[in-house]
């Protein structure tokens, strides 16, 4: 699947997960972010292609030039894209991954105790449809 935007893979039963694709898509006007749920099609070719574990929905990804980026340093990235005060945020790509990522497996691990799950993945809405990968 090649594509020369950006392509966020989240998880999409977490309420987290969705929030945090709403949350991009409100700041992204331009529409610059494709989405894919990790669970579905797109989201597990993509996981494919890129050799990435195909059952780990812990784990946010960022699909940008042709590389996969995971966790923290996908968020961080992804910070960097958005206008506004945003970018500022990729300045913690500094702090070594191995903290970053610490932390952001802290909130991972309780996302759904902290923030709650749906039955099923996020369905946009007509006019984002677009901006979703099958």
């Amino acid at each position: 699947m090649e594509t020369d935007k950006p392509i966020v893979l989240f998880d999409g039963v977490c309420n987290l997960c969705n929030g945090v694709v709403k949350f991009i898509i409100k700041r992204d006007p331009t529409g610059k972010f494709l989405f894919a749920p990790l669970q579905g099609e797109a989201g597990q070719s993509l996981l494919e292609q890129y050799n990435l574990p195909k059952d780990d929905f812990e784990s946010f990804v960022l699909i940008d030039n042709g590389k996969a980026y995971q966790k923290s340093t996908a968020a961080l990235r992804i910070a960097k894209h958005l206008g506004g005060g945003w970018q500022l945020f990729y300045g913690l790509i500094i702090i070594p991954a191995f903290i970053r990522n610490a932390v952001y497996k802290l909130i991972a691990n309780n996302r759904y105790r902290m923030f709650g799950r749906q039955e099923s993945c996020m369905m946009p809405t007509p006019e984002l449809k677009k901006r979703f990968l099958n």
